[in-house]
């Protein structure tokens, strides 16, 4: 039987500031936090504040909010991984009512 390898525990990104799995951001518009989510265990619909479309329950996409003492769990919001990219460039999308 061929061996099989099996990941490490250790091979997954530290946690950051007791937070979980989230990552440190730095940019023009603030200090984040920001969490990968794979989509698989995705139940609810999002809607994005870069582009204010929907992130459909199955969809890969970041959770951030702001670092710091200022952030809480109310502060985070769900963006597509390609607005939550392109966020300094063009801002929010103002909703529309």
């Amino acid at each position: 039987m061929p061996r099989r390898n099996r990941p490490h525990r250790s091979d997954g990104p530290p946690p950051v500031g007791g937070h979980g799995w989230a990552r440190a951001e730095n940019a023009p518009d603030g200090d984040w936090l920001v969490r990968d989510i794979s989509g698989t265990g995705t139940t609810k619909t999002y809607r994005c504040p870069g582009c204010d479309h929907e992130i459909k329950p199955g969809t890969p996409h970041v959770v951030a909010w702001p670092a710091g003492d200022h952030g809480s769990v109310a502060d985070r919001r769900h963006w597509h991984r390609n607005c939550w990219a392109s966020r300094t460039r063009r801002g929010p999308t103002p909703r529309r009512w």
